[in-house]
């Protein structure tokens, strides 16, 4: 579970209820179904305690009760799930060709995911603005129509986010001083629920954490993949923002002095080498003929189709790709001690012809002993920002704050 800091503050019994609430919100979307009696020995809390909560809960949709279970001694328990059926967050991706747009309930089921190309690189803040906002407020007629309340809706982008929800810059969009929040609410005309922005990384790390295979892990780096490298870290379960929320730019990592020329003006930087413009343009130099690559994905099934035939410059290229980004996964085991390193986007999408020289580069430059953190493909598809950041708009409620809708 992730936890952020926060500054202590005397709590009073409104605080209490809150924390409680919360733990009993957690233990039932680790351990559902369970009884009260499970909650009242697992939490530590008394059972009037936890009645009073649960009763609290179910009126207010976020818990419902399941049926009775007889596989005890004494009487049969009336058992607990999660109830998604109310509420839901919003979570949307910008990438440098694409919109995502996920709904998740509080029970961590997707009402929809959905995606649309859009050249985001090309076009400029504004019309990207209004390209969002309508997805938006599509999902939120979607979601309003079956009868759910939306509990927020959160951004990701590639790039630098500050505490206000604003991008200082973002080198794979073009974007600087962009006060994306502010603009995100004013076109929804203030839609009556939180609305944030953060980094595609630090959300992708928040989806694995709750979604992916390596859910509960205390260490663990979330790399993003696209026109740059974004590196979502979480150490000892917590997430690493660094003092200014700008932490996990590893993108800009220089890996060979002298390289090809980065975005960023520096030369050998880890995305002008394993960003997915530079894999496409080495692996499909005839690509350049037809301009500038709007959407990468079908370009990305044409390197599959070749690597799986065997296509032996396809293969090569992809060989030395994996080993570069070996060099900088080296850099974050050395330096973070992660348990796993996995990676998203076309890196994962790659991952059978990427990995393996990536594990061999790693396993020949670690000071670690073995064994060495692994590196596995993310299973969350281009949507691990998206969901990770519909997540991110239920942590309100998570953390024991009842809806006010």
């Amino acid at each position: 579970m992730i936890s952020i800091d926060r500054p202590a503050r005397t709590a009073d019994l409104g605080d209490v209820r809150v924390a409680n609430r919360a733990a009993v919100l957690r233990h039932v979307r680790l351990h559902a179904p369970c009884s009260r009696a499970d909650l009242a020995a697992r939490t530590g809390l008394n059972k009037a305690t936890v009645s009073s909560l649960v009763g609290e809960l179910i009126e207010r949709g976020l818990v419902r009760e399941t049926g009775l279970t007889e596989n005890r001694v004494g009487r049969p328990a009336t058992m607990l799930v999660l109830d998604g059926s109310r509420y839901v967050g919003l979570g949307l991706r910008v990438g440098a060709d694409e919109l995502v747009v996920v709904a998740v309930d509080l029970a961590g089921e997707r009402f929809l995911t959905w995606r649309r190309a859009f050249a985001a690189a090309t076009v400029g803040p504004d019309e990207t603005v209004a390209a969002l906002a309508a997805l938006a407020r599509r999902a939120i007629g979607r979601v309003t129509g079956a009868g759910r309340t939306v509990l927020g809706l959160t951004v990701g982008v590639p790039g630098l986010v500050d505490a206000d929800g604003a991008v200082p810059a973002a080198p794979a969009l073009g974007w600087r001083n962009v006060p994306l929040a502010a603009a995100v609410r004013r076109a929804l005309r203030d839609p009556g629920f939180p609305v944030e922005v953060d980094t595609d990384a630090n959300l992708a790390v928040s989806a694995e954490l709750r979604h992916g295979p390596y859910a509960g892990t205390a260490d663990l780096v979330h790399l993003t993949g696209g026109p740059t490298i974004g590196a979502g870290v979480v150490s000892g379960g917590r997430l690493l923002r660094g003092g200014r929320g700008f932490a996990g730019g590893i993108g800009h990592l220089p890996v060979l002095p002298g390289g090809p020329a980065c975005g960023c003006g520096r030369r050998g930087c880890l995305a002008a080498l394993v960003g997915v413009d530079a894999v496409v343009r080495r692996l499909l130099p005839d690509t350049a003929q037809d301009g500038p690559v709007t959407d990468h994905l079908p370009e990305i099934e044409r390197i599959r189709a070749l690597a799986r035939a065997g296509d032996d410059p396809v293969r090569t290229g992809l060989t030395e790709i994996g080993r570069q980004l070996g060099q900088a996964v080296c850099v974050l085991v050395d330096l973070l001690d992660p348990e796993v390193v996995v990676v998203g986007g076309h890196l994962a999408a790659l991952a059978p012809w990427l990995l393996p020289a990536a594990h061999a580069e790693l396993a020949e430059r670690t000071l670690a002993p073995a064994p060495v953190a692994r590196i596995e493909a993310s299973t969350l598809g281009s949507e691990a920002s998206a969901l990770g950041g519909a997540t991110a708009a239920l942590a309100t409620v998570e953390a024991g704050h009842l809806p006010t809708a």
